[in-house]
Parts: C-alpha cells; structure tokens; sequence
C-alpha cells in the first residue's frame, strides 16, 4: 500500500422519497462513512471539486434508469490520487478525473457491453473516492481542478457528438440547439477550436449573447415560430449568400428534422444527444429524398475520452464555469440551480480541507 489512506469520507447519499411525496423528489443526506482497504489494481482519489449533471436532478426526480438508494450521488469528480494498491503507482499524486461509466472500452460504434453501466460503483459526491486505476485520465495541467470537473459526461459527450459522430471540419456550419448547458458549450468550443462557423439557438437572448462572445457567428431565439427562416436569414447576412448547415447538434428532439431539413444541407446530419423537449423526433420523406441523416449519440469510450482530452490539452480550451458553490453542504443550492435552468455553464462544489474538518 502507498499513501496514507483516510478511514472515513463524507458522502452525498440518495435516500428514497416518502411514497407521500409527490411529485417524486427523492432525498439526498451527507452521511459519514468508511473508507475500506484498496484492492489490486485500485486508487484513492482526493475529490476536490465535482460538477453536476442533468442526471443528477432526473435521478432525483425517478426519471433515470436503474436508481440504486444508498449510492453516492454525482459522476463528474476531479481531484488527486493519494494512496494506491501498487506502492510504485507512477499515478501517486498525480491530479486525474473519473470516467463516469462503465462498458465502452474502444470500439468506434457503440459500447462492447450489451448494457452500459451509467451508474458506476463510485459515486464522486464524496471527499474521498475508491476506483479502479484504469478508470481515471490524467488531468489537462492548463486546467484547475474546479474546470476539469466540468469535463468528463459534458465533455465527452460535446466530443462524440461533434468530431466523431457530425465530423465536424474546417470552414463548415455548425448549428448547436439551446445554448448554455454544459454539453452544447463544450460542443461550440469543440467545433471553434477545429475551425468551423458555429449558430446557435436559445430561448434567453443574454445566452446567445453570451455565445457570440465566445465565438459563435450568432443566434437566434427558438422561442420564435419563425426560427429556421431567421437563420436562414442570419446565414446570407454573415455568409453574403443563401447558405446551408452542414450538421446540427440537437438536445431537444421533436420537430427539430422537420424544422431544420429547408436550411439543411443535402446529405446533412442531425446528431441527438438528448430530447428535453419531446422524446421523439419526427422524420419524414422529405428528409429522406435529402439524404439527411439522424444520428443517436451519447458518452462515448474510454478511447475517446483520452483522444478527447488530449486535445482539449492541445487546443488549450478552458471550460465555461457558471456557478462554483462551496462545499458538499451546498449540494442543495446546485440541485436548485439545476431546476431553474438559466444557468451558463457547468455548475461545480468545489471541496476543501475546510469541509472535510467539519466531520
């Protein structure tokens, strides 16, 4: 055994709702609980900041598969090794993140296991967490801890939907649906950082502000009927001509085929990483007489993920950090946050020795 391993952490558990409760909202408690001796080939990693998820609300609302009470809460967690199995360990305090699933090792297409577990065994809401030391990635060192909690689910999800599964290339025009959650900033600075035209959509005219900022051509406010003709419009006045989206990166689901297929190119793809508005998407003939394509995506493999973090490293990309709360105590206030949704950025607990004094 290397390093000074702690008997006991303090975790963010999921407890039940009463049945009373309704609509469902089930409970989070922080309990204080041992730590037990590392097996082989495992790491005990020193959190100091997690970020959160939409899951992490939906699984408080009993709207994510497979909830498991009694876990520790949260998937994206960023820290220090600092006692390993191995006593020669080269990862021996070294900063590293979580891989937040389990099952997709390498294959290009889809995960190997027939089933993906997204609730690994180690839940990051937690001052201390045990992991197999293959399931963690060195952190890029241009970032603090608090930014590279932001990156595992957000970041490898922005990456598989936009450089493997759109192919997003130099010069061409990237179309990212409801601008400021995590995944669809990480997408636009992905698709900025390899060269191409980024339009977004909001429902907040500050976000899309806020977007173009950052480097997005412009935007325009899904909120009106008339959204695509706006684009559509947007596109001649930046381009000087009638121009056409070479791939969409969609949250939302529904009509978003229907809606987008006249400003479309031929052969243009739509990539789904979520359906927040409707959990289906219409498709029609007249997407298929284009050629477009609807492609499903979601995480990606232990293989992306250090492709994707190397050129996160490369490109010197720094996440968009919207709310930095103090303290597994505040996990509260993030859960709030994440219902109002006005957020832009990740919301992120950054965890201190100051915490961890208090058990």
């Amino acid at each position: 055994m290397a390093g000074r391993t702690p008997e006991w952490t303090r975790a963010l558990i999921l407890k039940k709702c009463s049945a009373e409760t309704k609509p469902v909202y089930h409970d989070v408690v922080l309990e204080k609980r041992p730590l037990r001796q590392l097996k082989h080939g495992e790491v005990l990693v020193k959190i100091s900041a997690v970020s959160f998820n939409r899951r992490d609300l939906w699984i408080r609302l009993g709207q994510y598969p497979q909830i498991r009470f009694g876990r520790t809460l949260g998937a994206d967690g960023a820290g220090t090794v600092v006692a390993s199995a191995d006593a020669n360990d080269a990862l021996l305090n070294k900063r590293v993140f979580l891989i937040p699933a389990r099952g997709w090792e390498s294959h290009p297409d889809a995960p190997e296991a027939s089933e993906v577990d997204y609730h690994p065994p180690c839940g990051t809401f937690a001052n201390y967490v045990i992991v197999e030391r293959s399931q963690v990635i060195r952190s890029p060192d241009h970032l603090d801890d608090v930014q590279v909690s932001t990156w595992p689910i957000a970041g490898i999800t922005a990456w598989r939907v936009t450089i493997i599964n759109a192919g997003v290339l130099k010069d061409q025009n990237i179309l990212i649906t409801g601008i400021g959650g995590g995944v669809a900033l990480f997408a636009m600075q992905l698709c900025l950082a390899k060269g191409a035209n980024v339009y977004v959509t909001s429902g907040s005219e500050e976000k899309i502000r806020k977007a173009t900022s950052l480097g997005a051509k412009g935007g325009v406010n899904y909120k009106s009927k008339d959204w695509p003709s706006q684009l559509a419009t947007l596109l001649v006045q930046i381009c000087g001509k009638p121009t056409k989206i070479d791939a969409v990166i969609d949250s939302g689901g529904g009509d978003i085929m229907t809606q987008v297929s006249g400003i479309l190119k031929q052969g243009g793809k739509v990539v789904s990483y979520g359906m927040t508005a409707n959990p289906e998407i219409k498709f029609t003939m007249r997407e298929v007489l284009k050629n477009q394509q609807l492609i499903g995506s979601t995480l990606g493999s232990v293989k992306d993920f250090i492709d994707a973090t190397k050129f996160l490293s490369e490109q010197r990309i720094v996440p968009v950090v919207s709310h930095v709360l103090e303290g597994l105590e505040a996990a509260e206030e993030g859960y709030e946050l994440l219902k109002r949704g006005d957020q832009f950025g990740k919301i992120v607990i950054k965890i201190d020795d100051k915490a961890s004094a208090k058990l």
